[in-house]
C-alpha cells in the first residue's frame, strides 16, 4: 500500500521526470496583453481581437531575412495542414523595428496580421532564451501565451502539437456545451 508513495518520492528526489509528448516548450501560462498598430489599416491592434482563436506569433524585423521568411512560411503551412480546423488559427507577425515589409513578402504571407509592435508592451511580454525572434509562439483562444517552438522548428512536429491542442480544446468545448443542456 505504501509502495506507490515510496516510488513517487524516490522518483521525485532522484529528479526523474517523464518525458513530454509535446514538441513545443510549454511556458508559464500568462495573458499576452498590450496594443500595437495594425499595419494593414493603421488601426490599434489589441490581442483581445484574437479571442476565440489559436494564434501563431512570430516576432521579426520588417526587413524580413531568410530566417524570418522561413518562420512565416512554416506558420502558413502548419495552419494549412489543419484542413477544416485551420479557421481556428490566426497568424500574427509582430514587426519589432517599425519597418514595413516589402510587397513581395506581404504577398507570400497573405492573411497574416501585420502588427507594428516596435516599443509596444506586447514585445516586452514575450519571453525568449536569447532573442524572441528565435521562436514561433502559440497563444490559446483566451489570449494566454502558452508555448514556444524552438529555433529552426520542425513544421511537422509543430503541426502535430497544434492538431492535438485543437482536438483537446474542441472536446473541452463540446463537453462544456453538453453540460449547459
Amino acid at each position: 500500500m505504501c509502495a506507490p508513495i515510496i516510488a513517487s518520492y524516490t522518483l521525485y528526489f532522484w529528479n526523474v521526470r517523464p518525458s513530454s509528448v509535446n514538441y513545443g516548450e510549454l511556458l508559464e501560462v500568462k495573458p499576452l496583453a498590450g496594443s500595437a498598430l495594425n499595419q494593414s489599416d493603421n488601426t490599434i491592434f489589441r490581442m483581445r481581437q484574437l479571442r476565440g482563436k489559436w494564434a501563431l506569433i512570430s516576432v521579426d524585423a520588417g526587413k524580413c531575412d531568410e530566417q524570418c521568411r522561413k518562420k512565416l512560411y512554416y506558420m502558413r503551412q502548419v495552419r494549412l495542414i489543419q484542413n477544416t480546423e485551420k479557421e481556428r488559427i490566426e497568424r500574427v507577425w509582430l514587426i519589432d523595428d517599425g519597418e514595413a515589409p516589402s510587397p513581395e513578402v506581404v504577398s507570400e504571407v497573405e492573411g497574416i496580421w501585420l502588427i507594428n509592435a516596435k516599443d509596444s508592451d506586447l514585445l516586452k511580454a514575450i519571453p525568449a532564451k536569447e532573442s524572441n525572434r528565435d521562436h514561433i509562439y502559440l497563444i490559446d483562444p483566451i489570449g494566454n501565451l502558452m508555448m514556444r517552438f524552438p529555433k529552426n522548428p520542425d513544421p511537422a512536429k509543430m503541426a502535430k502539437d497544434i492538431k492535438r491542442l485543437l482536438k483537446v480544446s474542441q472536446l473541452e468545448h463540446a463537453i462544456g456545451t453538453d453540460k449547459k443542456h
